[in-house]
């Protein structure tokens, strides 16, 4: 998820609203990299990507399925995205906005899919809408193995991540990257104001575990004053299922699934995020414990000192224009905005773990154009590896965003935290019955004011998540078996 996601900024409450009351989209502003850096890059990709006269998707359009627009520009002070630049001035290509809503997504693909209106391409991912399993085996998504070889050597480093997409012997996803989900942002001049220690520095110091987390938590929340420590949903997720380096649901090397819910670490992060809805660290406004500040607008509060810290994806949280960053986070230009991996279990493995976010995009089934989304995904790939593109990339979030050099190279730690312990969950797609059986655990704690311990979700909901695991795995043998679509 990149920029622009719904109800995680302004910005796009306020567009995706216009758009369901008939509006026309926003428009696009047509912007460009210096002389100097479309030249390096057009330069480097003439030796790692094929030469256009070679390409017969070159000069085509591809269909973009989303609920954001990761590819154009709609303000001057966006960064410029270096794998659509490479795709539009090498290629010719050009891609075509399809807009739906998060919540509308899956309707909206099934009935475009239906009618014979697919849409080429959308977002490959774990956690987010429904890609994979369930809606690989509905036949909503066709397998990319006939335009992807991740043996060659553009794809080989992604081969082990690809499995994550994988039923049987079929891939459903062209993965480009893999990088990092859930990072801890926070205000330098409210953690000062505090006496707390500056996080990266407890990070560098291998002191930042889940025990000063824990501490730092509980002393700054004071609901009388609107303080709370832990805001939006990150946080659940990012504890229990990214800093224990486990999920609730793996998928084995056999591509089946199977839970956690008897790992021990598991079950000291629930008790932590128990004992933080009890101690009033966590935002709700009275007993309603779905509620977000500012209607969950990332890094709502920080500024202001009501929230410290609104763990967030990297994309979504902070590559924000800095009046955006300015107005939400704190003064970026001040060097108040700073993030830190995860914090880990002090009594752990002595490793810092983060969700192995996957980058990459499905093959619409219908697609009128794979061979054009495969170009695409291969220019986005070319810009993970190069270093001439990743330079320029840093560049444009220091000279545009107002990274600071370390924060920029905090992002080279997480990234190299994630690739290092390639740890993905599944939440998004495992059909509806498993969906919510999770979604007991995943919610059951903290939304629902810690009436739940994490005993009690296992003894009240264990049964039945086991139930669905195992019916997620005899679709997924009759799928491989029979080749059936599930109806």
């Amino acid at each position: 998820m990149k920029k622009r996601i719904l109800a995680l900024s302004l910005a796009v409450i306020m567009i995706l609203a216009l758009v369901g009351c008939g509006s026309s989209k926003r428009e696009i502003v047509y912007l460009t990299l210096s002389t100097e850096d479309a030249t390096a890059i057009l330069a480097a990709a003439g030796i790692t990507l094929p030469d256009v006269e070679d390409t017969p998707a070159a000069g085509t359009e591809i269909q973009w399925f989303s609920w954001y627009d990761d590819f154009h520009n709609y303000s001057e002070d966006e960064i410029v995205n270096t794998g659509y630049f490479t795709f539009t001035e090498k290629y010719g290509c050009t891609i075509e906005w399809i807009e739906t809503t998060y919540d509308d997504y899956s309707d909206d693909l099934a009935n475009l899919v239906l009618s014979s209106n697919s849409p080429d391409f959308a977002l490959a991912g774990t956690s987010n809408t429904a890609t994979f399993p369930y809606s690989c085996m509905k036949g909503m998504y066709q397998p990319v193995d006939d335009y992807v070889d991740y043996t060659e050597p553009l794809w080989s480093g992604m081969a082990d991540a690809a499995e994550y997409f994988a039923l049987g012997d079929q891939h459903f996803a062209f993965v480009t990257d893999v990088t990092f989900k859930s990072i801890v942002p926070y205000n330098r001049r409210v953690i000062e104001e505090y006496g707390y220690d500056d996080p990266a520095e407890l990070y560098y110091n291998d002191e930042w575990t889940w025990e000063v987390f824990y501490e730092m938590c509980v002393d700054f929340s004071d609901p009388d004053d609107d303080r709370y420590a832990l805001d939006g949903w990150y946080y659940v997720n990012s504890i229990c299922e990214e800093s224990t380096g486990r999920t609730i649901i793996q998928k084995d090397e056999d591509g089946h699934f199977y839970t956690n819910l008897d790992d021990p670490l598991i079950e000291i992060a629930e008790n932590m995020i128990y004992d933080l809805v009890k101690n009033d660290c966590v935002y709700h406004e009275g007993n309603d414990y779905w509620a977000g500040r500012n209607d969950y607008v990332y890094g709502s509060g920080v500024k202001e000192g009501l929230c410290l810290f609104w763990i967030c994806d990297v994309p979504t949280g902070l590559k924000l224009t800095v009046d955006e960053m300015n107005q939400i986070w704190g003064d970026i230009e001040a060097g108040e905005i700073m993030f830190v991996p995860l914090p880990r279990y002090e009594d752990g493995d002595g490793i810092y773990y983060l969700n192995s976010l996957p980058t990459g995009y499905m093959l619409i089934t219908g697609a009128s154009n794979p061979e054009g989304v495969a170009l695409l995904a291969a220019c986005e790939r070319f810009k993970t590896i190069d270093p001439t593109v990743v330079d320029i990339d840093k560049k444009q979030l220091k000279e545009t965003y107002l990274w600071t050099d370390e924060m920029l190279e905090m992002y080279d730690i997480c990234y190299e935290i994630a690739v290092a312990n390639v740890v993905m969950y599944y939440t998004g797609d495992l059909g509806t019955s498993l969906d919510s059986a999770y979604n007991s655990f995943d919610w059951g704690i903290n939304r629902n004011g810690g009436s739940y311990t994490w005993a009690q979700l296992k003894e009240t909901y264990g049964d039945r998540l086991d139930y669905y695991v195992e019916e997620l795995n005899a679709m997924i043998d009759n799928y491989l078996d029979t080749g059936e679509l599930i109806e």
